[in-house]
């Protein structure tokens, strides 16, 4: 015994340990059979990681694993993937490995699909990707007389798991997706008539020219198919599918033709129950309709019917009808009431244009309020044509209070509206407003609008609109956010291309407030109620609505700008292409006027300015002391008391807080001082120039009719010279200074020699000449540093010692002048007492002693010249400064 079982397990250890050992010698087989397979076969690029034989995961059968399998397209589509997979099992006989083709197909008992996903497409110009299959010619000549010619298969069972399925259609603007795929199927497919049992489940969601028809909508399908193979008809029984919770029973068949697909189907909803009506909305939004309490019926019907081909469909006669019905949801406290639904989607012809849908009714109550409503929608497929009446009363905080809608921010108001419209989709997108009629009106009270573009709610007390053919009239608009208010009347150009279609906003309107505050627009980052308002994302900047394009005419009591209060503000706004201009907007503002014209763009990632400002009349202590810009242009200004006239032109980025970045900015400016009284211990700069000049009392500074021109880029300021007076002093101003408060400035005092100290006081004295008091030097003050941190250096002394020397030539010359005359003088009386003596040889003693007097008196004049000439000589020299 213990020998027999030896044996036994020495067989089946033999056993095993072959069937690990021959997959690895078919291996090579395998590769070839499914790259031959796939070689003879598709026009595509394909590749898998690797492929694996088992004679054990599902013994006695082989098993067959693709892995990783990838294919890719050639041109058109060249590089695009058409199909991957994570994985493709195939389980057959051991002996289908060795069948030869002219033994019969071979027999693939399962094959497993896991994570598929493919992409089919239909480019603009009709081309397919998915039209990748070899013709049965082109296989037969490049096939290689092995035994893989000839190849088929004999599927018993296959199961896709976990897949997805695209198909874009670029030349109808159709899309169509599969997700969370998971099918299954069980049949013979080698008789010429076999049965094939199917089980389905997946979402879909489609979408043609724009308007989306089924939205992740959870689909599932049980289908048992009669497969008629040799006639290519495809026979459905015993159908069962669901639409979301919505279920619906078919029957018919599709059957292949060499022009189309022949098709031949009814279905309808088995019950009658309204709750299936709730089960077609996605449950996302309908949530859980076990416990809803429902009357009334609801029916759906159909037929489609006819051939598929390109210039054809099939006939259509789809009805959705239900009466008298109603819905309440047991945790909410609102029911909806008096429903009624007659719905049909007919196709006579066949022809797609003539597809149309008839809404006869779509009415319902909610409380007191009803709302009735009825539409036909044509010609689908190209220009389509709209009829809809509108008619009926809507409390909106009742929608949540009814049906399980998930808000942000709660509803409310009142819409009432009577209201008709026809036009054609064409006529909304070229603005042919002729071809649009609309008549009737509607008003909206008490509404509460959020949304991503805006940050705090608007609350809409009132708002009027009549329908007029091609634009509609804003009758009266008074709402109000945050502490803002706004009134409004106007017209828009096209509000149903707006709603409708991609069209932008189109009107002009007249805007008036009382209060206009900024920052109810806006947000500050670092405030927590800001934060909770805000219902734009915290990475985007706000923007401008692309879809604005209208012109608005304001006039606003109080605009709040950040620190600033602008009063009485009118002028034009007109928005578009996330572009503001501003046109002839004035303001009254540090007792003065504001003029503004340019552009605030939100277009790129950085919002933009370009601006021209007018100041007239500023108080100047207050608009340097309030706006950023002005202080950084010149910071000295705050100190000044007066009137200030100026033109600023300016461009730059906008911060988050579309604050001007000064960084970023550039432009010119001229200002003009009407009055001004400067206050030193406001500045540190002045108060260290009072200290380095004591010549100029900077307090006394005449500012008045002062001009002067900047210019300034990438945060530099750069100032043309500029001429002030101080008494008798001329001084010019010229240099520069960046936003960040540095500067190098130079200021050139023009100073007369009298204010330069006792020293030089004392010279003029003595020289006593009026020319000599009309001399002046020039003396420059280079000033660096900061505003708060001056550093001032001077050329007084160096400018003291030149006028000294100066000075003292003068002096000099006038004493020369002096001896000569003096010279002069003593020279002619010598001569005149000669002549005298000659003539006179009587006189009497006493003009003899005059003689000897007036003698000795000139001898005495000119020891003074020539000893004060040689005294200032040797008279050490002086050189004066003032600190």
């Amino acid at each position: 015994m213990k020998k027999a079982l030896k044996i036994i397990g020495i067989s089946l250890l033999i056993i095993f340990l072959l069937l690990l050992a021959i997959p690895f010698v078919f291996q090579s087989k395998i590769k070839d059979i499914v790259k031959q397979t796939i070689n003879n076969n598709l026009n595509a690029h394909v590749e898998f990681s690797d492929v694996n034989l088992s004679f054990i995961k599902s013994f006695p059968q082989a098993q067959v694993d693709v892995n990783d399998l990838v294919i890719t397209n050639f041109e058109p589509f060249k590089d695009e993937k058409l199909a991957t997979a994570k994985s493709i099992s195939l389980n057959m006989s051991i002996k289908e490995l060795f069948k030869k083709a002219s033994e019969g197909p071979i027999v693939i008992n399962e094959i497993y699909l896991d994570e598929a996903l493919v992409i089919l497409k239909t480019n603009k110009f009709g081309d397919t990707n998915f039209d990748i299959a070899k013709k049965s010619e082109e296989t037969t000549t490049e096939a290689p007389q092995d035994t893989t010619k000839g190849f088929s298969l004999d599927v018993k069972d296959y199961a896709i798991t976990n897949s997805a399925l695209t198909y874009l259609d670029e030349s109808s603007n159709t899309t169509f997706y599969i997700t969370e795929l998971n099918h299954s199927g069980k049949g013979t497919f080698s008789g010429d008539v076999s049965e094939l049992d199917t089980s389905t489940s997946a979402r879909v969601s489609f979408s043609m020219d724009s308007t989306e028809y089924l939205s992740n909508n959870d689909i599932k399908l049980d289908a048992l198919i009669d497969l008629d193979l040799t006639n290519s008809k495809y026979t459905f029984k015993e159908n069962k599918a669901y639409i979301n919770q919505l279920p619906l029973e078919f029957q018919g068949y599709v059957q292949l033709l060499d022009n189309g697909q022949e098709v031949d189907i009814t279905f309808k909803n088995p019950g009658s129950d309204f709750k299936d009506f709730l089960a077609v909305v996605p449950k996302e939004y309908s949530k859980n309709i076990e416990n809803v309490e429902t009357s009334g019926n609801f029916k759906i019907n159909g037929m489609v019917k006819g051939l598929v081909s390109e210039k054809t469909i099939p006939q259509l006669n789809i009805n959705v009808l239900s009466n008298n019905a109603s819905f309440k949801y047991p945790d909410l406290p609102k029911r909806v009431q008096d429903i009624s639904i007659n719905v049909a989607i007919k196709n006579n012809t066949g022809n797609v244009d003539d597809t149309y849908v008839n809404i006869s009714t779509l009415n319902f109550k909610i409380d007191q309020d009803m709302f009735k409503s009825s539409a036909t929608l044509k010609n689908l497929t190209t220009n389509m044509l709209v009829n809809a009446n509108i008619d009926g009363v809507l409390n909106l905080s009742n929608l949540t209070k009814a049906y399980p809608i998930e808000l942000e921010k709660e509803l409310s108001g009142i819409l009432k509206g009577k209201l008709h419209t026809a036009f054609d989709m064409n006529a909304i997108e070229t603005n042919a407003y002729e071809r649009i009629k609309n008549d009737g009106s509607v008003s909206v009270t008490d509404f509460v609008f959020s949304s991503e573009d805006i940050v705090n709610p608007i609350h809409i007390k009132k708002a009027d609109m009549t329908f007029n053919p091609g634009t509609v009239s804003l009758n009266h608009f008074e709402a109000k956010t945050g502490s803002s208010d706004l009134n409004a009347k106007g017209s828009i150009k096209n509000l149903l291309g707006f709603l409708l279609s991609d069209k932008n906003l189109q009107g002009n309107f007249n805007v008036d407030s009382n209060m206009f505050k900024v920052s109810d627009f806006m947000v500050e980052s670092d405030t927590a109620e800001a934060k909770n308002n805000k219902t734009s994302s915290d990475e985007e900047s706000l923007k401008i609505p692309a879809f604005l394009d209208c012109t608005l005419y304001a006039d606003a009591k109080h605009v709040v700008y950040d620190n600033l209060d602008l009063k009485n503000v009118k002028g034009t706004l007109v928005i578009k292409d996330q572009q503001a201009t501003l046109s002839n907007l004035t303001s009254n503002i540090f007792d003065g006027q504001l003029a503004v014209n340019g552009n605030v763009s939100t277009k790129n990632d950085t919002p933009t300015f370009d601006l021209n400002l007018g100041a007239d009349n500023f108080d100047i202590s207050k608009s340097f002391k309030d706006l950023d810009l002005l202080q950084a242009l010149a910071p000295i200004a705050k100190v000044l008391q007066g009137k200030l006239n100026s033109t600023i032109n300016l461009k730059g980025n906008l911060d988050e807080e579309f604050s001007p970045d000064l960084a970023s900015i550039s432009g010119d400016a001229f200002a003009e001082l009407l009055t001004s009284d400067i206050n030193t211990e406001d500045s540190k700069l002045l108060s260290s120039l009072n200290g380095a000049l004591g010549f100029v009392d900077f307090n006394k500074l005449n500012l008045k009719d002062l001009k002067t021109k900047l210019n300034f880029n990438n945060g530099n300021v750069d100032i043309k010279p500029f001429n002030i007076k101080y008494e008798d002093i001329d001084i010019q101003v010229s240099g520069a200074h960046n936003f960040n408060k540095t500067m190098n400035y130079g200021v050139v005092f023009n100073v007369p020699a009298k204010y330069l100290g006792s020293d030089i006081n004392r010279l003029i004295g003595k020289i006593n000449d009026p020319e000599v008091n009309k001399i002046a030097i020039p003396v420059t003050a280079n000033i660096t540093g900061t505003f708060t941190n001056p550093s001032i250096k001077t050329d007084l002394s160096s400018s003291v010692t030149t006028l000294t020397k100066k000075l003292i030539d003068i002096e000099k010359q006038k004493l020369l002048n002096q001896g000569s005359n003096a010279i002069k003088d003593l020279l002619g009386g010598i001569s005149n007492n000669n002549n005298s003596q000659t003539q006179n040889q009587t006189t009497s003693d006493t003009t003899k002693t005059n003689s000897t007097n007036n003698n000795n008196a000139v001898q005495q004049g000119i020891k003074n010249v020539l000893g004060g000439l040689l005294n200032k000589k040797n008279n050490s020299k002086k050189e004066d400064s003032i600190n």
